[in-house]
Parts: structure tokens; sequence; C-alpha cells
């Protein structure tokens, strides 16, 4: 399984300016193959290595920098064409996918730039790296992470380390091949129903109540709105202070329920089913004021902690379908719009029924997770003799 880890470098003066100087650099040729890419029609890889490869050279880059920069930007493009096969940037003729496919594609000047195995060398004991630059490899610059995450890198890191700049502070992040264990059989399944009103409820009895992350999402978009109106340099800076909190703020929170539903699972020797969300955005029809909570609502980060902390430790996990799951009856199976009477209250109309919608819903999830985990399974029946 692969999962990531964030090292914060810690450089000197020079050693910053090199690191820095180098994002610079291949980034600027990055945006210089995109261009060729765009105007030879985005060729794979191996055609426009045949493009680039000798001008990424003469300009300084060492063989594997060079070979990253193509692969970063055919990746980007790879990228960009499935999003148009999904009609993630719209219908054909749209504003947005019209300038999607109109220019080629830039990349920042702080972006993250690739290294394989041979650029990065850890000294694990020391707590440093050295790294490869434009002004050559330089030596013994410090990093710090938590001490959980410098176990994982030290017992696991293998494969790619990206260099990245943010705020004016660098980080490696580096992928870490950690071992799943092996799954057990599962005792019954959990099913949990993820939403908005609570982010997350479970057939256990668990529930992650969302009324204090959402009162802290209207909080922060108040407080950006009244800075960005205010347009002073105090307001930019303050601004710029709290970039990014409400994201560190939601993650923090879904690894915290993440990790409580995969506890509660391998404590009960339950397996966990999930609904399938993906593509919800596209699918639901809003009015305007409830667009903004819809797309903070972080799901998807929530789904994939669940499943990587559940492979971590030997949960199965299954996904389901989510269709009719919050109208139908758990005890009769009944279907009806009516039966959802409102965000949190559950009356079937045909047995009588009364439950928290939300838990509802999460026994459907449960006894479709069992339903998907019998239908996979291999059979157990001694062969006929």
């Amino acid at each position: 399984m692969k999962i990531v880890v964030q090292v914060k470098l810690m450089p000197g003066a020079e050693q910053a300016a090199a690191l820095r100087s180098t994002l610079r650099t291949v980034n600027d040729l990055a945006c210089w193959v995109s261009q060729v890419a765009f105007a030879h029609g985005v060729p794979r890889e191996y055609e426009l290595r045949k493009h680039t490869y000798l001008h990424l050279k003469a300009q300084g880059l060492g063989a594997q920098a060079a070979q990253h920069v193509i692969k970063k930007v055919r990746d980007a493009y790879t990228t960009l064409h499935a999003n148009l096969r999904a009609g993630n940037l719209g219908k054909p003729k749209s504003r947005r996918r019209v300038k999607a496919e109109s220019k080629p594609i830039a990349f920042r000047a702080e972006a993250a730039q690739p290294y394989d195995d041979r650029c990065p060398s850890w000294q694990y004991d020391q707590h440093t790296v050295s790294i490869w630059t434009m002004a050559g490899r330089i030596k013994n610059v410090s990093f710090v992470c938590a001490a959980d995450a410098f176990k994982v890198l030290q017992q696991y890191r293998k494969g790619e380390s990206d260099l990245i700049e943010r705020d004016g502070v660098f980080y490696l992040i580096a992928t870490c091949d950690v071992p799943e264990a092996e799954a057990y059989e599962p005792d019954g399944f959990i099913g949990v129903d993820l939403g908005i009103a609570n982010i997350a409820t479970t057939s256990t009895g668990y529930q992650a109540a969302g009324r204090g992350l959402n009162r802290y999402r209207t909080r922060q978009l108040a407080l950006r709105a009244k800075l960005q109106k205010k347009r002073t340099k105090s307001a930019k800076r303050r601004l710029k202070e709290r970039s990014r909190r409400e994201q560190r703020h939601v993650k923090n929170t879904n690894h915290i329920i993440a990790k409580t539903i995969v506890t509660e699972a391998e404590r009960t020797a339950h397996g966990i089913a999930l609904e399938e969300l993906r593509g919800i955005r596209t699918r639901v029809r809003l009015r305007k004021p409830q667009r903004v909570t819809l797309h903070s609502w972080a799901f998807a980060q929530l789904g994939d902690f669940i499943v990587y902390k559940a492979k971590r430790a030997g949960v199965p996990l299954v996904y389901v379908d989510p269709a009719y799951t919050s109208q139908m009856c758990s005890q009769c199976r009944h279907i009806d719009k009516r039966n959802r009477v409102d965000q949190g209250l559950f009356i079937c109309r045909g047995c009588g029924v009364v439950a928290h919608a939300d838990r509802n819903a999460s026994h459907n999830i449960a006894q479709r997770g069992e339903n998907v985990w019998d239908a996979g399974r291999e059979s157990r029946v001694p062969a006929t003799p």
C-alpha cells in the first residue's frame, strides 16, 4: 500500500536559494515542454522526449531531472484528458472546457518537482537529506517530521519524493510502501453513512456531528469575506496567515473520525461498508446558497482515510450502492420518499418504525455490505465426492 509522508526541510540561506532556484528553473522548463507538447498534439512520452530532451540537457538539467520534467508534463495532460472524458470540466463547447482545451498547461513557479531514489539521499540518524539542485548536490539539509511519520519513513520509504515550496517553506513528500495487514473474515459489517449535518453515522451507534465543523466553516467564510473587502496590507497579511487553516482543521477532523471507525471495526472483528459517492457533485442540483456547503463537503477525503487505515489494520472494506438507503426502512425494506420526514427523522410508511434517519441509512448500508461480501466471497461448501 502506497502512502506519503511529508517532511519539512530546514535549509540554510544558501541551501534555500539553491532549492528555490531549482524549482523556478524546472517549472519554467516544464512550461516550455508543455508548449511543445501542445504544438505537436500532445504526443506520447517517448515521442515528446525526442523533441525536448536535448534542450533540457543544454539548460543544465541532469538526465534524471530532464526525464522527470517530461514525465510531469505528460502526466498533467493525461489527467486533463481524463477529466475531459469524465465531463469534470463541463460539456463540450462550454466556457470552462474550451478554456482548458485551447491553451497549454502551465506550471506554477513553486509546483512540485518529482525526484526518484537516485536524486535525494536520506541520512536518518542525522535527520538530514542531500538532494540534487541546479547548483549541484546540496548536503546535510535538516528535516523534521512527526515521530510516527519518521518511523514509517525510515522503515518503508520507497519510490519518488516530491520537492515543493509552500509559503516560503520547503517540503519533501516521500512515498512509502507500507505492507497491508492480512484481512480477517468479518463477523458482520459496520455501515457508515456520510453526510453534512452528521459527518459520519455508523450502524453501531457512533455519530460524528457536523455542527461544530459547519459553524467553523461559516465563521471562516465570513472572516475571509470581511478581510477581502478591506483590501489593506494588514488584511492581506491576515488572509495569508489564515490560508489553508480551514483545510488543515477539516483534515485533522477526518483523521480522528476515520481512526475511530476503523478501531471500532477492528475491536469487534467487523468489516466496514461505505457508500460509493463518486460523482455526487455533478448529479445533485441545489440552490445557490447550498452550493458552498456541498462543495466544501470533504466526504472523499474521509473515505480515503478510512480505506487506507482499514488496509493497514487488516479490516475488510466494501463499497455499496447508496441508492435509496435514506428512503428504505431497515426493518421491513419498504421504500418511500415520504419515509424521510426531515433531515433527522425517519418514519416508515409500511411498518411504522421510528428511527434516526442517518442511523437507519447506516443499517441499510451495513446489510448491503454483507450482501456484497457474500457475493464475492469464495465458497466454503465441501466438494461433492
